[in-house]
Formats: C-alpha cells, sequence, structure tokens
C-alpha cells in the first residue's frame, strides 16, 4: 500500500477545504516546501499534490514551487489541478513529476484523455471526483450529468496508468474513506486505484489494504489536524 501524504497549494501556502469548497478551508504555518521535506524526513517515498490556484484558473500556476519540491527531495510526486493541455503535461514531466492527474479536462474531452495517454506513456493519472455516484468538474464547483462508472467504462482501454478516486461528501471531513465506491470503481479499472477524501485514522489505511485493485490512499487533513502521526503513517507506508 503506498501511503500519498497529501499538499495543497493556494496562494503559495498549504491549505485544506472541506468537500472542496473555497469558503470552507484552512490554511497552515508550513510553506509546500516545508511540508513536503517534513514527509521525506520521515521516510515516505509518494506524495500528492494539488495546485488549487490552478484548478481554479485552469493554468499551471505553482510550477516554481513544485519544480523546488523535485529538486530538493527525492519523491515520487503526482500532481492535480488545472491540467487542461500538453504543455502543462510537458512542464510537469520537464520539471520530474512522476504522475499528472487530468481531472475536469478528461471528463470533458475524452479524447484529450486518449491522446494524452498514448503521447506520455505511463505518465497520465486520471482522477475521477464522485459525488453520489455522478462526475464533477473545475474544482468541484460543477456538476456532471455523467455516472462515474459509465465513464470509467468509456474510458477504460485508453492507457491511463493510474486513477484517483475522490469521494467528495467524505472529503476534508474525516468520517472514512467510502470503501463501496471506491471497490466498485476498483473492480472495474483496467489500473490500479489510489483511495482519496475522508480518511481520518490507522484504520482507515489497514481496510484499504484489503481492497484489491488498490494501489494506494492519500492522506491529507487527518495529518494536518493530528489525527494520524506521521511516524505511525510510515509503517503502513510499502
Amino acid at each position: 500500500m503506498k501511503i500519498f501524504p497529501a499538499i495543497d497549494i493556494k496562494d503559495k501556502k498549504c491549505v485544506r477545504l472541506v468537500k472542496g469548497d473555497f469558503k470552507n478551508k484552512t490554511e497552515y504555518e508550513m510553506s509546500p516546501v516545508e511540508q513536503a521535506g517534513k514527509y521525506k524526513d520521515h521516510g515516505f517515498k509518494n506524495l500528492h499534490i494539488v495546485d488549487l490556484d490552478g484548478a481554479l484558473t485552469g493554468e499551471i500556476v505553482n510550477l516554481d514551487i513544485i519544480q523546488e519540491i523535485v529538486k530538493k527531495f527525492d519523491l515520487k510526486i503526482e500532481i492535480g489541478g488545472g491540467i487542461r493541455n500538453f504543455d502543462s503535461i510537458q512542464k510537469y514531466i520537464d520539471a520530474g513529476i512522476e504522475k499528472v492527474i487530468l481531472g475536469s479536462a478528461a471528463i470533458k474531452d475524452k479524447n484529450f484523455l486518449k491522446d494524452a495517454c498514448e503521447k506520455f506513456p505511463n505518465k497520465i493519472a486520471l482522477g475521477l471526483d464522485a459525488k453520489d455516484g455522478y462526475l464533477s468538474l473545475s474544482g468541484w464547483k460543477e456538476n456532471s450529468n455523467q455516472l462515474t462508472i459509465n465513464y470509467l467504462k468509456e474510458v477504460n482501454d485508453y492507457g491511463v496508468s493510474r486513477l484517483i478516486y475522490t469521494d467528495i461528501d467524505r472529503d476534508g471531513m474525516k468520517q472514512s474513506p467510502n470503501f463501496n465506491e471506491t471497490l466498485k470503481v476498483a473492480e472495474i479499472s483496467n489500473c490500479p486505484v489510489i483511495i482519496s477524501g475522508g480518511v481520518s485514522s490507522i484504520d482507515d489505511i489497514k481496510e484499504a489494504k484489503n481492497l484489491k485493485n488498490v494501489e494506494g490512499i492519500i492522506v491529507g487533513k487527518a495529518i494536518y489536524d493530528g489525527d494520524i502521526q506521521l511516524e505511525e503513517l510510515v509503517k503502513e507506508d510499502a
């Protein structure tokens, strides 16, 4: 089970949102670079970064911070947030990012996802953010009329290398992930799945380990709020 500690960047700071609501956010003292260093010092190997400024604007906003994190720390990083063209993907790959997460752009234009997977083999992750079984778009401000499962079936053979599944209603709530929905997605998906949203305790990590085709889990707010200690969490990282 790969553990992905999370860093969400907004206005150059580490923040956490509740259910993706930009009005309901907590800012933390540590800078994103300092936070990445803390994760590295504890022995984590993977890192999940979201450029929330990018998610809102559709542009790469915090490339300088990302480049600094990549340069300073030997971490395998996946990044998402506002990546809507090949140029943005290329910039992140050139910066040394392991996986580039496509979300809204891939849902709105399946051909973009397909072409990206062909152009950047083994580099594209698909971020599916769901609310009541339906996909959400554009930093969760926009609901689609597409069922998550139906969309996944349509793009399953495109060559996506990783799938990140987030239940929006659980995100930032620390009420445990939606394991039932994640399992449905994992059973269909041709690529390994990462669970996101709602992790509240080490017990959630242990439960996730029992799920088939689940590669890892993202932990955010529970770390920042001190519900999960990094020393305890890193023991589950393999």
